[in-house]
């Protein structure tokens, strides 16, 4: 009991010089009707003292000071008790204030919390099927991409196909060009060698058909009698004529 803080206080009360002026000030604000009856009672006893001092011992006066004192002091502590009972009182009343805007708290952080789980939940199915969706674009991409270079090499196939027909084309066009001009140039040759030949059958005709005119002359005349018989209508010249 020793260690009590409110013994401590109180031992304290009682060692410190009492100050009536403020005691009494207190008591007349709020003291229930217990330390009014302590009141008058140290008031009686002041006016004891007043009265009888000079017939009193020094002892007895003593005595009188320190019941005084201590009157006094109970007052303060009971004074002190309900100041402390009415903070204790209003803490009371705060701290369950503070407890149900602490439960209020709680409540809100556990319905935050529950949010906040669905939330994380829903991130997680989110960033799975962002996961998805990535994956089978880098595997689109992949089969894409192998299939983008086959293209590519078909499409440098067939037109590396493409340019050795056209130069086949080219070459084969170049090849008629050269045909068609050689053989309109034979062909200009045959006409001009055919007009020659024409020219030397005609020649030869000709000279044919006089050689037969002759040999017929000839065959003619030999055929006639030397004499004269002949008469001279049927003698006719080279030229067929009589």
């Amino acid at each position: 009991m020793d260690g009590d803080p409110f013994f401590k206080k109180k031992d304290a009360a009682a060692d410190k010089q009492p100050r009536p002026g403020v005691v009494q000030k207190i008591q007349l604000a709020e003291e229930p009707p217990e330390e009014k009856v302590n009141n008058e009672t140290g008031e009686s006893l002041s006016s004891l003292i007043s009265t009888g001092k000079a017939q009193l011992d020094k002892k007895s006066l003593d005595l009188i000071f320190a019941v005084e004192q201590m009157i006094q002091a109970r007052t303060h502590a009971e004074t002190t008790n309900h100041e402390l009972q009415d903070r204790l009182t209003h803490t009371s009343g705060h701290v369950e204030r503070l407890n149900k805007d602490l439960k209020n708290l709680n409540k809100v952080i556990e319905e935050r919390e529950k949010s906040i789980l669905e939330l994380e939940h829903k991130l997680v199915e989110r960033n799975l099927k962002v996961d998805q969706v990535m994956e089978d674009h880098r595997e689109m991409y992949g089969t894409l991409s192998s299939e983008m270079d086959e293209l590519k090499s078909t499409i440098e196939l067939e037109r590396q196909k493409y340019a050795n027909l056209v130069q086949k084309h080219n070459d084969a066009i170049s090849e008629k060009l050269k045909k068609m001009n050689e053989l309109e140039e034979k062909i200009g040759r045959l006409e001009t060698e055919n007009a020659h030949v024409k020219q030397k059958y005609e020649t030869i005709r000709q000279e044919k058909a006089y050689l037969s005119s002759m040999i017929n002359d000839f065959a003619t005349r030999m055929t006639v009698p030397f004499g004269g018989n002949t008469p001279s209508g049927d003698i006719t010249d080279g030229n067929g004529n009589t």
